[in-house]
């Protein structure tokens, strides 16, 4: 996976926790097509309808800290973002994401250069270039890689093992 894309960034901060990726209220609806409209709606209610496919979202540590619930995941793939950098993530919400298909990057120092609209150029297990600095960013386990790159776990297991 040695992708390279550009992408809009939106910045949010430390301890985003499932609860404010997608509340509780909103795990009722039939669908994540239903729920994604409600992402990110007690820290800011406008963000969901502002996302674009391909932004990322790039924030400070402890992304994804709370519960275990997979819609969280799913719902930021829903919105069309095409990854997470963040300086950590809470470990379950890591473990989710890769399952679904959401591609995460650890990045210490990037969340505190960018300014929310800023331009990135992403090349996967490579670095994030802005502003004419490049932030080195960690490989991914090549199994990690093809999960991602075949969207999601079950989605690698079928194509694995010829089902797809």
């Amino acid at each position: 996976m040695s992708d390279t894309f550009a992408a809009k960034v939106w910045v949010l901060g430390d301890d985003i926790d499932t609860d404010i990726i997608i509340p509780t209220e909103y795990l009722a609806l039939k669908t994540v097509e239903d729920m994604k409209p409600y992402a990110f709606s007690p820290l800011r209610p406008e963000l969901a309808g502002q996302i674009q496919p391909g932004d990322i979202i790039v924030a400070g540590k402890n992304f994804g800290c709370g519960s275990s619930r997979e819609q969280a995941p799913e719902i930021i793939k829903a919105l069309g973002v095409r990854c997470v950098v963040a300086k950590s993530f809470a470990r379950i919400f890591f473990r989710n994401a890769i399952n679904n298909g959401l591609l995460l990057i650890e990045n210490p120092d990037l969340h505190d250069a960018v300014a929310e609209g800023d331009i990135v150029e992403v090349t996967v297990n490579e670095g994030i270039l802005h502003n004419g600095t490049t932030y080195p960013i960690a490989s991914l386990p090549q199994n990690l890689v093809e999960i991602i790159e075949a969207g999601g776990l079950v989605k690698a297991m079928r194509k694995r093992n010829g089902l797809e």
